[in-house]
């Protein structure tokens, strides 16, 4: 039989960064130096899809991101190409529609946290959160009855972001202004 030990947790109490021990030190600076922290939610800009705002959800618990679509069409090109055809509502609950295409990068079974499969279309596209812009695989979805339009998962966040729970619009305000018209 093993031996268990108990360990009590010892806070720390610091005026300083000079205070703290070394290796946590080293360790926190090797964690977050080359990160933007963003909270558990934040607005999203998919400009190549003319969508200058979207909240987004960010869930590390999802490996995948996922977008909003009530209805898409996976088409082929006359090259062969396949390609989505997709309609996207980024504001729940408003008038603001967009008609988009793109180059589908892969049809893969995806899981929600309920634990159902189902098999989605994956585009590529850029994200960009206030002034920080990167390309994300996104698969698309019907979110109807979620919260968020966009879930941001963990793949999109590796090596960019360190995420602060008790935070949310970190690096973004409201870009519902944005929207000029209902139509736009």
């Amino acid at each position: 039989m093993k031996p268990i030990y108990n360990v009590e947790a010892q806070s720390i109490s610091v005026s300083s960064s000079a205070d703290l021990p070394k290796p946590l030190l080293e360790m926190s600076r090797s964690v977050a130096a080359s990160r933007f922290l963003i909270g558990w939610r934040e607005w999203l800009v998919l400009p190549e899809f003319d969508v200058p705002g979207i909240k987004a959800k960010v869930d590390t618990g999802a490996r995948s991101s996922a977008l909003h679509t009530a209805e898409y069409e996976i088409y082929e090109t006359a090259a062969g190409d396949q390609r989505v055809r997709f309609v996207l509502h980024p504001i729940k609950g408003s008038q603001v529609v967009r008609e988009c295409d793109a180059p589908v990068t892969g049809i893969r079974e995806v899981k929600d946290s309920g634990g159902h499969a189902e098999q989605r279309p994956f585009i590529t596209t850029t994200a960009t959160i206030g002034l920080f812009s990167w390309p994300i695989d996104i698969s698309l979805t019907n979110r109807e009855g979620m919260r968020f339009r966009m879930l941001l998962g963990r793949a999109a966040l590796k090596g960019y972001f360190v995420v602060d729970p008790d935070f949310s619009y970190l690096m973004s305000k409201s870009l519902l202004h944005c929207y000029k018209s209902p139509t736009r």
